[in-house]
């Protein structure tokens, strides 16, 4: 065999279990059909962390509960951004009040602590921003906003260092059950294994379509707005408006101090149409306070781990959830307690639970900087003015294991090119380090995926560039 088990799939779910089984005396590969890992993580990188109030599967909020006790562990030995900010399920009529009081009773059946009905004069004092008016809100001490693009980065890295492969720009073309195992078909190779953990949703799978799991498809669009810090639209709290029709309107905190407004709609609406909306919730959205507008899917699929294949080593993870981010860490758990129970493995002697060091520039102190620059003085020379990121930042986010392979790519990891200029500045510096980093050509550096060639080719020729 070529390896014990094989991941497919190099998302946060799919990296997240890599993690887990990486303590444990296997050989493991993660097989990615994109340039980078975790490519299902959503641009701004920022996500909200539930506590299982909000939904309506029971399985799903105890996935969420038990992701949501995990991640201050996790968040902390990966040194990923985290920050708990509570939440808000305000009420504006009647109905509403009924509504939030409904899953304020079946919270408290859950088990779920930290959670109460607050009347509007506590609920204006603790966010004085809020341009509703309002009846009640339900208030989740639990909750808290974390960056999930470097919570898959960490789990990756921290897999990669503990002898992970990873197969990226491969795609899976299909499971063969074979006499002692399975042949997974790329297409550029093919592997024999004894376990397959399937992350991807595809179905076209001979091995799947023998074993398919149904999962209720049911999604979205989100709209995004990412505010600039601005006073009058910082909220301290997660806040969320939910209507008859089941659109969410809600804002978040980031963890660098911007605001992201959101709202989930089966509705095509313009950019006006989703400003409107949002501004209803804060007090006022200045066109010139926006960074960011875009769309992203909005799922609410159930997650379900189908383990009913263990006996022949086939585990499906399956179902996309807007509380993905907060369900991984226990379906990881879950996951890798099946395989261990499996293979009949045993721990590594040698694991290693540390994060390779990296540095932020501008979250350093003066004296830390100073050190910093002196041992490489890339760190020392400013490439986006706006988010204060350095060469010596793209750099290492280029060399790291896993490193990044496209313009997108350094973006995530460093944050360069996300501030109010969006690049204009310094997105040819960083294609510019990119190619030399690489050693490839200009014209050869992608956005994020395959031909999508930032410089199609060169206007005139130039002895530098």
């Amino acid at each position: 065999m070529d390896y014990d088990v094989l991941i497919l799939g190099g998302g946060l779910i799919g990296c997240a279990v890599a993690y887990e089984i990486s303590k444990y005396n296997l050989n493991i590969a993660v097989i990615e059909k994109d340039y980078d890992i975790a490519d299902d993580v959503a641009v701004i990188n920022t996500a909200m962390v539930y506590d299982g109030v909000e939904s309506e599967d029971t399985l799903n909020a105890k996935l969420e509960r038990m992701g949501n006790k995990m991640m201050d562990i996790i968040s902390a030995k990966f040194n990923v951004p985290f920050k708990r900010c509570g939440s808000l399920i305000i009420a504006r009529t009647d109905e509403e009040v009924v509504n939030i009081e409904k899953i304020y009773k079946r919270a408290i059946g859950r088990g779920i602590r930290d959670v109460s009905m607050l009347d509007p004069e506590y609920i204006y004092e603790m966010e004085p921003n809020l341009n509703v008016d309002i009846k009640k809100a339900l208030y989740s001490k639990n909750t808290g906003v974390i960056c999930p693009f470097d919570l898959a980065l960490s789990y990756g890295e921290v897999a990669f260092d503990n002898g992970v492969k990873f197969k990226l720009e491969e795609e899976v073309i299909d499971i063969q059950e074979i006499s002692k195992g399975f042949r997974v078909v790329t297409n550029k190779n093919k592997f024999t294994c004894k376990m397959v953990i399937n992350t991807t949703p595809s179905e076209n799978y001979s091995i799947i379509n023998q074993k398919k799991v149904n999962v209720d498809n049911n999604d979205g669009i989100l709209k995004y707005i990412l505010l600039d810090y601005n006073e009058k639209t910082k909220f301290s709290h997660a806040v969320f408006m939910i209507n008859s029709k089941g659109e969410r309107i809600y804002t978040l905190p980031t963890m660098e101090g911007d605001t992201v407004a959101a709202m989930s709609t089966r509705e095509s609406i313009s950019y006006n149409e989703a400003v409107d909306r949002l501004a209803k919730i804060t007090r006022g959205v200045d066109d010139r306070d926006v960074k960011m507008f875009l769309d992203w899917p909005f799922y609410e699929e159930s997650m379900v781990i189908d383990d009913s294949g263990i006996d022949d080593g086939l585990i499906q993870i399956k179902g996309k959830h807007y509380g993905q981010v907060t369900m991984t860490p226990a379906i990881a758990n879950i996951v890798c307690e099946s395989i261990v129970s499996k293979m009949k493995c045993t721990l590594k002697k040698d694991f290693n639970d540390k994060r390779r060091e990296y540095y932020k520039f501008r979250e350093l102190s003066d004296e830390e900087r100073k050190r910093i620059i002196k041992l490489d003085s890339k760190y020392g020379k400013i490439i986006c003015g706006c988010e204060k990121v350095t060469e010596g930042e793209i750099v290492d986010a280029i060399r790291r294991p896993l490193g990044a392979r496209t313009v997108e790519g350094v973006k995530r990891r460093t944050g360069a090119a996300f501030g109010n200029c969006q690049g204009a500045h310094c997105l040819n510096k960083i294609v510019s380090i990119l190619a030399r980093e690489t050693n490839k050509e200009m014209t050869k550096i992608d956005k994020d995926s395959k031909n999508s060639n930032i410089v199609s080719h060169r206007i005139k020729e130039f002895d530098s560039m």
